[in-house]
């Protein structure tokens, strides 16, 4: 089971239905949960391109030009992760431009003579901060991070909740800090042919504090 049919038996159990809202899960709070032991970044929440204000229109596009054909494909996917700190190995990278208000994602290559410094060929998309501090404060106005215990028993996963992370009000400018830092990333999970492109924004557990000041943790002792 990965960690999103952790999400869906924790939903199950509230009597949450499956939905794709962009409002939190319960109550006015959202919820994440994952293996306790599972080292993988936490998805803050998906949002799509300002295609308007980008240089390529669609996310077919972006695979066109920047895709590859996986094992077992027939047609291009993009299936990568986007940081500010470095390109990765499709030359994509992000950068936060302040006098636009906005975040770039760019094609870059290294220059001739300086190693680590990037130089960018072609803009690709962009998404305005504005819209990105608006997703955040409305999806983590308060917010549940729930780690559970995972065990396999007779070829059967059983879980419990060992302890909630309890966040509330974000601070949008800090967003911004983390990005350029690459504490932030964002990922591309674009198909050509299949459709349902999505643009996941991440961060890692140890960096979430500085992302959410407000936050109390409650162990969940087995009973």
């Amino acid at each position: 089971m990965a960690d999103t049919g952790i999400g869906r038996t924790v939903e199950t159990v509230l009597g949450i239905p499956m939905n794709d809202s962009k409002q939190p899960d319960y109550k006015g709070i959202e919820l994440k949960s994952k293996r306790e032991k599972a080292n993988v970044r936490s998805n803050l929440f998906t949002q799509s391109t300002n295609w308007p204000l980008s240089k390529l229109k669609s996310g077919k596009a972006i695979v066109e030009r920047y895709g590859y054909i996986p094992d077992g494909y027939t047609h291009k996917c993009l299936h990568v992760t986007l940081s500010a700190l470095k390109p990765n190995p499709q030359g994509l990278g992000l950068n936060v431009d302040y006098a636009k208000d906005w975040l770039e994602a760019n094609e870059y290559a290294m220059t001739a003579n300086d190693e680590g410094i990037y130089k960018k060929l072609n803009d690709v998309s962009v998404w305005q901060l504005m819209d990105l501090h608006d997703r955040l404060l409305t999806k983590h106005h308060e917010t549940f991070w729930i780690d559970v215990d995972s065990r396999i028993i007779r070829d059967k996963e059983y879980f419990r909740v060992t302890t909630i992370d309890h966040t509330k009000n974000p601070i949008p400018s800090q967003f911004d800090i983390l990005l350029e830092q690459g504490k932030i990333t964002v990922d591309f999970l674009l198909c050509r042919d299949s459709g349902g492109d999505t643009y996941s924004f991440k961060v890692g557990k140890k960096d979430r504090a500085l992302l959410f000041p407000e936050s109390e943790t409650y162990i969940i002792n087995a009973i």
